[in-house]
């Protein structure tokens, strides 16, 4: 490995130092959509409370909710071996997702969970002293250079895991030159998602690079969530309906959506017209999605306006629905339950320019997926995901032939049931035969776990 970039690394620090008053004001600002992020602030500059964990933990970093529910399976493994664990997050959802997951393990004094500090050396030299890991793990593209630099001088493991990157994240890592490789070199290892990602790595000099599959594939879903799925489903299907989810939608991409469902409605003779299940990605956007779907004249209801099923109070969730056309999926850990009510998915991120979102847990629940043109994020799984019908690409230059392709794509799974069948066996087929990852980074990590 090449000399470390002393000069380059002062910057970074430097630009951190400066930037923290604003980092602390737009977390009080996030903090109006959620109040989380007002709460344990100062983990987030390295100090913590009383350490819970008495001997070294495994740690693992989930930066958000899709990743916390991709560790699932490898926590539950390194709890049931014996080794403590150390949970650490960036975002309060991801954070409740975890306690949600974890709760037993919590109370046991067998997992703890803290806020990762910001990549600024001091922070970084609390959080190693507070805990001291003896071995980290993070998901996907958390390469935060102080970490990674600190660790490797301490000599402690440290692995990417459920790793990727794109095409565009790796033009961008060559932009910075030497120090762009020398930090993915600075891993003990990396086990990538693909092929494709492999290379990237492979190409900016790393040595030791495994290919291990997507750990997405092994999540599974709580079985009270896929029950309230499924009530919801039923109470669908009793007014012979069907439902499409507009899962993890990003700003502007819900427009489009609506208007392609709005062409739906008003140019097909429905008996009983089809339900838009629309789940916006980030909860703070949930009240400016609900003005979106009342400005654009759709009939709509919140679920957060809905009782719970699983009480003594619940009202059939056919009166809530029977006389409305979209149902705005407002809560959180529940992205399973649309999944399970819903016939297929329109996946959220893919529309505009923002790289897609996972599709892998809409499959695993039998949702054939329509994509829009930006999967970069996600570039092996979607084109697997095409290439054996489990999901079908819709493109358009303008968002006037993007909602015409949409509103096709929409229409013709919802009257064709042969085909709309046949997907969702498809969509089966390739979650189920992608499994495996998480056995895989277990052996690869086997070495460093018994040291």
């Amino acid at each position: 490995m090449a000399h470390y970039p002393f000069g380059l690394y002062f910057l970074y620090e430097a630009i951190w130092h400066l930037l923290i008053p604003f980092v602390i004001f737009r977390l009080l600002w996030r903090s109006r959509h959620h109040r989380g992020y007002r709460q344990h602030i100062a983990e987030r500059f390295g100090f913590y409370g009383a350490k819970k964990l008495q001997t070294q933990p495994i740690w693992i970093h989930a930066v958000s909710v899709g990743e916390t529910h991709a560790t699932q399976a490898l926590i539950e493994r390194l709890l049931h071996e014996g080794h403590p664990v150390l949970l650490t997050h960036m975002t309060p959802t991801g954070r409740e997702a975890g306690s949600a997951l974890y709760w037993k393990a919590i109370q046991q004094g067998r997992l703890q969970q803290v806020y990762l500090p910001y990549d600024l050396c001091w922070a970084i030299e609390r959080f190693l002293k507070r805990f001291r890991p003896q071995l980290g793990l993070l998901m996907e593209t958390e390469a935060w250079p102080g970490f990674v630099f600190r660790a490797h001088q301490l000599g402690m493991p440290l692995f990417l895991i459920n790793a990727r990157l794109s095409e565009r994240s790796f033009k961008r890592v060559q932009s910075f030159g030497q120090a762009g490789q020398i930090l993915f070199q600075s891993f003990t290892g990396i086990l990538a998602q693909s092929g494709h990602d492999a290379k990237r790595y492979q190409a900016l000099g790393v040595k030791n690079v495994h290919i291990v599959g997507n750990m997405k594939f092994d999540i599974a879903s709580q079985p009270e969530t896929l029950a309230l799925g499924m009530h919801w489903k039923n109470a669908i299907q009793v007014q012979g309906r069907l439902a499409v989810c507009a899962a993890s939608t990003r700003a502007g991409e819900e427009m489009i959506i609506l208007e392609a469902w709005k062409h739906i409605l008003t140019t097909n003779n429905w008996t009983s017209p089809p339900l838009l299940m629309m789940v916006p990605r980030h909860p703070d956007r949930f009240s400016e999605v609900a003005d979106l779907i009342y400005q654009s004249g759709l009939a709509f209801e919140r679920r957060s306006g809905m009782s719970d099923p699983r009480s003594s109070e619940e009202v059939d969730p056919s009166l809530h629905w029977a006389k409305i056309d979209v149902l705005l999926g407002d809560s959180m850990g529940e992205m399973a339950a649309y999944y399970a009510a819903s016939d297929f998915v329109v996946m959220g991120g893919s529309l505009l320019p923002t790289g897609g979102q996972n599709l892998i847990e809409a499959c695993a629940n039998g949702c054939p997926v329509i994509l829009g043109p930006h999967t970069y994020n996600f570039q092996k799984a979607s084109e697997d995901a095409i290439a054996c019908g489990a999901a079908i690409r819709v493109t358009g230059d303008l968002n006037s032939e993007l909602i015409n392709a949409l509103a096709k794509a929409i229409e013709e799974l919802l009257v064709n049931n042969a085909e709309r069948k046949k997907r969702t066996d498809y969509a089966l087929h390739f979650a189920a035969e992608h499994q495996g990852a998480t056995q895989r980074i277990l052996d690869q990590l086997k070495p460093a776990l018994q040291n």
